[in-house]
């Protein structure tokens, strides 16, 4: 532990699985980093290989707390796993984050990151008891489901123990593959990092403690819970309840503020009827949510719901453990309880095509779930299954597929909307090559969609792509589906970029339509060009889904970042300076949520349900924590700093991996889709999603000033990198020609 501060464990593991080998060094280099994103960035910077792939002996994988993470501050236990990302084009750079038990108790074992480097010759476990760490044989649990694999390690150290692991799509390289760890919790595109290491999971238990700084007391601690408890919302920062409650002078349906008259945890041993959730009863801030019924309806919900679930240390409990008996009497499951949140229910939901509430979109979402997390499949947000239902939806399947494997799937069963069709879907994509018999299907689904298009994003032959072929023919698919939405693209040769259903968004990384223009118009849209994948973004979220009438939420937005800086969703006007504000400030405060470690799906905290405060929350919270766990006095705007530093550090290390100085239109460069959708209506009409492509342009103009990136290349420029200590990097960049003049 440092001497010196609070809410850093002290040291970093560094584990090399080629020689065996495992060391220590100290965390206090990475304090300017502050944690977490922070660590898993510098540590990528300093260790970069040209030209890698994820799978690659060479690369690294980093998982890392932050100094708030174990210290008991409120929604304080996600942990980021950073490395290169197979499903990204190029391999590029990426951080994906769990909540859970995991980083607490990495903490408690004393360690404030693990760095994974080189290959195991045979499948391993690194075992962590505090300061004895070894690596153990894995090879019982070579080829076992997630959840058999959580119950032997947890057998073999005990009950206590943390696990985080892969399951058989990351053993067989699926790219779309997770690590997860106990209670549905998961972390997406780096699975298949671990499988090429042979390293099957991470056990730990920790009997230690995060240090406070001396100077602060249990009772600013204890103030500041309370605070907090005081305009914390429901999941996302719903700060109004979804129905009428009589303390509630507003109601929304997009807030997640679930629970309310009418909802009953009915799977509970003992059924919960829960009655009105008052802002001010702090006793129910854990009843606020209550997620199961947005994703089954409020009459399945109240069947099968047995409770919520969550992280440490956090009030609110946004996941659903569920019971459904039929998993076990129909379905041959060995269980009838699952857990899990957002998109371990709406894949399936998405992959069969949407159906309405009901006992069959129950059972899918809950068998698929299941298959889904033993298998260890990564959604990359949706990308996967909205490619699943697309492609089905337009009978391409059968002219992609050899036709001896299209009759081979149970399309009937698809049809039918029945859940059994789920076991061989996700088994198909989770055992890959492995899978018994042809499986160009599941191959296809798994690998990664930007190895199979072409700079325009027409679909290579997916047969001549996966078996080697050096120049794969074209698939040769045209848009035959006769829709209002399509009309005008019959005929034409099909592009996933010109394909609004399968939405990818990004068209240089290939990343999927996520809290983007759907969203928050330009805002959103801007989110997507930084990071290499969906921007994986929630700050913004927390404020246009927090329930609150349009004017409240445009009054917080102007007095933060400017006139007009928000727009009612899908009701878009033009690109201004304020819009290019709220984007930076999006990023930096995600950025430095995923360094602390924070939840961002809660955090920032910029309006609460206290009508007496006018609605009003507080953006400082995060450095208020930052203060009293560490000792270091650092206002909102420092901390802001830091987390920019990470952020423009990211910037860099994407313009090194690439060795591309032209980030703006290699790599910032969104789908035609986003700008030709809906070809009756114009941006900025009401009921539409769509952006013009001038008003973009501008738009990364303004956003460019804000983070001091060069205008013609979108690059940081060296003022830029050295104002946030970050020459080392400008000389490095210049070096190799990739800094603006």
């Amino acid at each position: 532990m440092s001497s010196t501060y609070g809410g850093w464990a002290g040291y970093i593991l560094r584990v090399n699985l080629t020689t065996s080998t495992i060391t220590k060094e100290t965390t206090e280099k990475y304090h300017d980093y502050i944690g977490g994103m922070g660590i898993g960035y510098k540590v990528l910077w300093d260790n970069h290989v040209d030209g890698i792939k994820a799978t690659d002996e060479e690369n690294r994988l980093v998982i890392s707390a932050g100094p708030l993470s174990g210290s008991g501050a409120i929604c304080s236990a996600r942990t980021t796993i950073t490395s290169r990302n197979p499903v990204i084009r190029g391999h590029l750079i990426t951080d994906g984050h769990f909540g859970g038990h995991f980083s607490p108790e990495l903490k408690y074992a004393g360690y404030d990151a693990i760095i994974i480097e080189g290959k195991s010759p045979s499948p391993v476990w690194l075992k962590i008891l505090d300061d004895k760490v070894t690596i153990e044989p894995a090879d019982s649990l070579w080829g076992v489901g997630i959840f058999d694999t959580f119950a032997a390690i947890s057998k073999m150290m005990g009950q206590q123990a943390q696990v985080a692991a892969i399951g058989p799509a990351g053993e067989n390289l699926v790219a779309q593959s997770t690590i997860q760890t106990q209670g549905g919790h998961s972390a997406g595109g780096h699975g298949s990092v671990l499988g090429s290491k042979k390293l099957k999971g991470i056990g730990i238990i920790g009997t230690g403690r995060v240090e406070i700084a001396e100077s602060t007391t249990n009772e600013q601690l204890r103030a500041l819970d309370d605070h907090i408890l005081g305009i914390i919302g429901a999941n996302n920062q719903g700060v109004v309840p979804h129905d009428p409650q009589s303390w509630a002078e507003f109601n929304a349906g997009i807030s997640r503020w679930r629970g309310g008259p009418g909802v009953t945890w009915g799977a509970a041993d003992d059924p919960v009827i829960l009655e009105e959730t008052p802002w001010d009863d702090r006793q129910k801030v854990g009843m606020r949510t209550s997620m199961a019924e947005m994703y089954f309806g409020r009459e399945e919900a109240n069947k099968i719901f047995k409770r919520p679930g969550g992280c440490h240390s956090c009030p609110i409990r946004c996941f659903c453990e569920l019971k459904n008996p039929k998993m076990k009497t129909e379905y041959n499951l060995p269980t009838e309880y699952l857990t899990n949140t957002c998109m371990g229910f709406l894949d399936p939901w998405y992959s069969m095509g949407q159906p309405g509430n009901g006992e069959k979109k129950t059972d899918i979402m809950t068998i698929g779930g299941y298959y889904m997390d033993n298998l260890a499949i990564w959604s990359a947000y949706g990308q996967l299954s909205h490619l699943m239902r697309e492609f089905t939806k337009r009978s391409f399947w059968e002219i992609l597929l050899p036709a001896e494997e299209f009759a081979a799937i149970n399309w009937e069963q698809y049809a039918n909307l029945d859940a059994h069709f789920m076991q061989d879907y996700y088994t198909r994509i989770g055992l890959a090559k492995s899978y018994n018999g042809s499986n160009y299907f599941g191959r296809f689904l798994g690998t990664g969609l930007h190895n199979f298009i072409n700079d325009e994003g027409e679909l290579y032959n997916i047969q001549d792509v996966l078996d080697d072929v050096e120049s794969p023919r074209m698939a040769g698919l045209t848009f035959a589906l006769e829709s209002d939405a399509e009309e005008n693209l019959l005929g034409q040769t099909y592009s996933v970029f010109l394909d609004e259903g399968v939405h990818v968004f990004n068209r240089s990384m290939v990343g999927g339509l996520h809290h983007a223009s759907e969203a928050a118009g330009q805002v959103g849209a801007l989110l997507a060009t930084v990071f290499n994948r969906d921007p994986q973004c929630h700050s913004h979220i927390n404020l246009i889904n927090c329930g609150l009438p349009y004017a409240k939420i445009a009054e917080v937005a102007e007095s933060m970042w400017g006139e007009n800086a928000f727009d009612p969703v899908k009701h878009y006007t033009a690109m201004n300076v304020s819009k290019a504000k709220f984007a930076k400030w999006c990023l930096v405060k995600n950025v430095l949520h995923d360094s602390l470690t924070v939840c961002n799906w809660m955090f920032p905290l910029l309006v609460s349900p206290d009508v007496n405060k006018d609605y009003l929350g507080d953006s400082s919270i995060e450095s208020q924590m930052f203060s009293l766990v560490t000792g270091i006095e650092t206002s909102e705007q420092e901390l802001d700093d830091k987390a920019e530093r990470v952020l423009q550090l990211h910037r860099a290390l994407s313009v090194l991996q690439m060795k591309e100085p032209d980030q703006r239109n290699k790599h910032d460069a969104l789908c035609e889709w986003v700008y030709d959708m809906d070809p009756e209506a114009a941006f900025g009409d009401e009921g539409t999603i769509k952006m013009d492509r001038d008003d973009i342009q501008l738009g990364l103009d303004l956003f460019y000033e804000e983070m001091g990136w060069d205008q013609a290349t979108g690059v940081p420029t060296r003022a830029t990198l050295e104002k946030f200590n970050l020459g080392y990097a400008a000389d490095r960049l210049e070096g190799l020609g990739l800094l603006p003049a």
